[in-house]
């Protein structure tokens, strides 16, 4: 063996060695990357919303030109709402209820005011809210409310004005520390309330609110009646089919842009990996064709005296595996700094990500791990078949 390792040495080109650990270490480091970055952010977007089950939709009509300048209502008539009600693929469905008179809410942590503005609340059927019922309720005269906010309240908070206050950062298991206070006037009343956050949403873009304080406060607040809803919270049956989109086509309406957004966005997050994924194969594989390139140059260079070597009694496996032994190792490396370099470089990103999402699904690398190794074993035995195939073609041409 030391024999064969002396050979080796001698014409070991550390130039071709060098340019294949590069290119494999890159082809390999944007595999891992693109599998672990995957893994990390695709539960951004596949996971249910806290606070909505994945089988809602929300559907409102769709408004262009020709509504806005006929001044035509973007609500839906009874008429309207029964026939979607009987759609096959409707399990039940319930309105958005909005207030109907002012209120100014103010929002703030450890003393500093986060928010100031006049807003507006709305409500949907508790059936339709995925939270516990005992927490998601009110009654006449408290004086707290539960409400959830939208997570892109959250979002800008953490990522721009915690930051430049040095204020902590948001989540779900930081909402008492969020003081929430809002004034009501309306119909010769006033009232100070306390919002209690019981959580966020990504699924809507105003402050929601129980039905029953919706139901109370229209009524104590506004003389106004009840108009027909301009939005429609829709649960699906479990089989529901296609049909879905062109129904909602052929009838104008449309759904929320949070839930199509993200679905687009998982699109093309999926088309970039994909894309990212089959450069880095291909980098690497031209990396395997430079290492074997190399080795076969090697092996040409000490063909005669790896013939001699097989001449007096040393068997193909034996010849062979110092060349087996240098690919095993350089891969193996290859392997050890694409997995540290992707750790620091995940380190990096996750600490923006949880920045803006500071409730993001913890995770570990063992996807990567785990691909890594499948990789590795891939490429170790082509090279050894690869090197096997060459020696036994030495040693069968000269027997």
């Amino acid at each position: 063996m030391r024999l064969i390792w002396k050979l080796l040495r001698e014409h070991v080109s550390v130039s071709q060695f060098l340019g294949f650990f590069f290119a494999n270490l890159l082809g390999m480091f944007i595999v891992l990357l693109c599998v672990q970055s995957y893994h990390d952010i695709k539960p951004l977007f596949t996971a249910e919303d806290s606070f909505m089950k994945g089988s809602y939709l929300i559907v409102n009509k769709k408004v262009n030109a020709a509504t806005t300048i006929s001044g035509r209502s973007n609500a839906f008539s009874s008429e309207e709402v029964e026939e979607l009600r009987d759609q096959p693929f409707v399990k039940s469905l319930g309105f958005f209820t909005s207030t109907n008179y002012k209120l100014d809410a103010f929002m703030g942590i450890n003393g500093k005011r986060l928010l100031n503005a006049a807003l507006s609340f709305e409500s949907v059927p508790d059936a339709f809210v995925d939270v516990d019922l005992s927490q998601w309720k009110y009654q006449e005269g408290d004086t707290e409310i539960p409400v959830i906010i939208p997570r892109t309240y959250i979002t800008m908070y953490n990522f721009g004005f915690a930051q430049s206050h040095s204020l902590p950062k948001l989540s779900e298991g930081l909402m008492d520390l969020l003081a929430f206070d809002i004034f009501i006037h309306g119909n010769g009343h006033e009232g100070h309330y306390k919002g209690k956050v019981i959580g966020f949403s990504q699924r809507l873009n105003a402050i929601l609110v129980p039905q029953s304080f919706m139901d109370w406060s229209n009524a104590f607040y506004s003389q106004e009646q009840p108009s027909h809803p301009t939005r429609i919270i829709v649960e699906l049956e479990p089989n529901a089919n296609e049909n879905i989109a062109q129904y909602l086509d052929e009838h104008g309406y449309e759904l929320d842009h949070g839930n199509l957004d993200a679905e687009k966005t998982l699109f093309f997050l999926r088309l970039m990996a994909v894309v990212v994924m089959v450069i880095g194969l291909l980098i690497t594989a031209l990396s395997f064709y430079i290492l074997m390139l190399s080795i076969y140059l090697l092996v040409q260079k000490n063909s005669d005296k790896l013939e001699n070597l097989l001449l007096i009694g040393y068997s193909p496996s034996q010849v062979a595996r110092p060349y087996w032994m240098l690919s095993i190792m350089l891969n193996g490396i290859v392997l050890l700094v694409a997995w540290v370099a992707l750790w620091f470089v995940r380190r990096y990103y996750l600490g923006v990500m949880e920045t803006l999402y500071p409730d993001l699904p913890s995770s570990s690398m063992c996807v990567s791990l785990v691909f890594g190794i499948i990789l590795y074993l891939i490429v170790c035995t082509l090279n050894i078949l690869a090197i096997r195939g060459k020696i036994k073609h030495i040693w069968h041409s000269h027997r």
